[in-house]
């Protein structure tokens, strides 16, 4: 269910006012969730893992909206689920954990962000892979044909459950371009899984989307959910301009490409309408910069200087559009090709231009 064959795949989109309450926002999460699938997968007593987007001490849209939590959370309680786990692990930049070397906890991230909080207070349990230790990891490959050269490290605790329901938000990123659902599943990674990542870049977008090829991810994942009334349009992960769009939209997708086709075209209209020209200038965007020099920074900076004397460069790609964009090329390669997609709106009025555009973003 993570992947798209062939054929058509459908997104549920809720466009909500500006400035709506929470409770509005937790509901209309909950509609589009349910719109995005039946729950037929969901038996009573499942447990499921909410993995989010917790890359830094910063709040949504820089990280997961603690409102996503809440109401995801809320709905798979309802709909019988037994335990809920919202899981991550933050980007390098502020938790490193190798086998001689730790900085700060996830915790401590998760708590700066809010995203502690939404999961203790909805009656979630929070889980931070660095707290179950250095070993609580099993090594996998990909399933298709793949560019890493070692095995994927992930945590223990996949292993523990049944379902998996991604929560990102919709970013920009100054190495990768987007941080959008198949981005988040870097987090998965142990770190020295991740210096393979960044440190042999030259395939840097094609190892992100192959992350997800793993069995036991792609064999768990049931949906892929971004509550996205804010964006963040420059530079990202962390930083940049941050849009608050009239309406925002939350979307839905039990396929992980059509979630990400719709996230990719929702970033490019904040970027294009309401993101001022000043802050996308090349000093300000680094991607559209230098991407590969940032990345060679950020390996010396957590693993070394021996390491980045091994690193490879790569240049930033074209991704105006999702049939342009790397990692979804990749993941599309992968799992058969790029689906076609239908929008299925929940609720509220989609205003006619904006339709027109995601539409036409989606449409090869």
């Amino acid at each position: 269910m993570g992947y798209s064959l062939k054929g058509t795949d459908r997104v549920a989109i809720q466009s909500l006012p500006r400035g709506a309450d929470d409770e509005i926002v937790i509901e209309a999460t909950k509609r589009v969730a349910e719109a995005a699938t039946d729950f037929s997968w969901l038996s009573r007593g499942d447990t499921v893992i909410l993995k989010v987007a917790a890359n830094s001490p910063k709040k949504y849209p820089s990280t997961t909206s603690p409102l996503a939590v809440r109401a995801m959370v809320a709905l798979l309680k309802e709909r019988g689920a037994g335990k809920v786990i919202v899981a991550d692990k933050p980007g390098v930049e502020w938790v490193i954990q190798l086998k001689d070397k730790t900085k700060s906890s996830s915790r401590k991230v998760m708590t700066k962000n809010g995203l502690h909080a939404a999961a203790v207070e909805s009656g979630a349990e929070p889980h931070y892979f660095d707290e179950a230790g250095f070993d609580a990891y099993f090594a996998v490959r990909p399933e298709h044909a793949n560019h890493w050269k070692g095995e994927l490290i992930l945590p223990n605790i996949l292993n523990e459950t049944d379902h998996i329901i991604m929560l990102p938000r919709v970013s920009r990123h100054c190495l990768a371009g987007s941080t959008l659902g198949l981005k988040v599943a870097v987090g998965w990674l142990r770190d020295d899984s991740r210096l393979e990542l960044h440190r042999d870049a030259w395939t840097f977008y094609d190892k992100i989307a192959e992350i997800n090829d793993a069995a036991i991810l792609n064999q768990k994942l049931r949906l892929t959910l971004s509550v996205a009334t804010k964006v963040l349009t420059t530079f990202g992960p962390d930083w940049g301009y941050k849009t608050e769009p009239d309406p925002g939209l939350i979307f839905a997708s039990d396929s992980l490409i059509a979630h990400d086709m719709i996230s990719l075209s929702w970033m490019h209209w904040n970027r294009e309408n309401f993101t001022p020209a000043f802050y996308k200038a090349p000093i300000f965007d680094w991607y559209d910069l230098c991407p590969g020099l940032v990345n060679r920074w950020l390996v010396s900076y957590v693993w070394g200087f021996g390491e980045l004397l091994k690193s490879e460069n790569y240049s930033r790609v074209d991704i105006s559009t999702p049939f342009k964009d790397p990692i979804i090329r990749r993941a599309a390669a992968i799992w058969d090709g790029m689906p076609d997609l239908e929008i299925e709106e929940v609720g509220g009025s989609m205003p006619e231009d904006l339709r027109n555009y995601l539409k036409s973003h989606i449409s090869q």
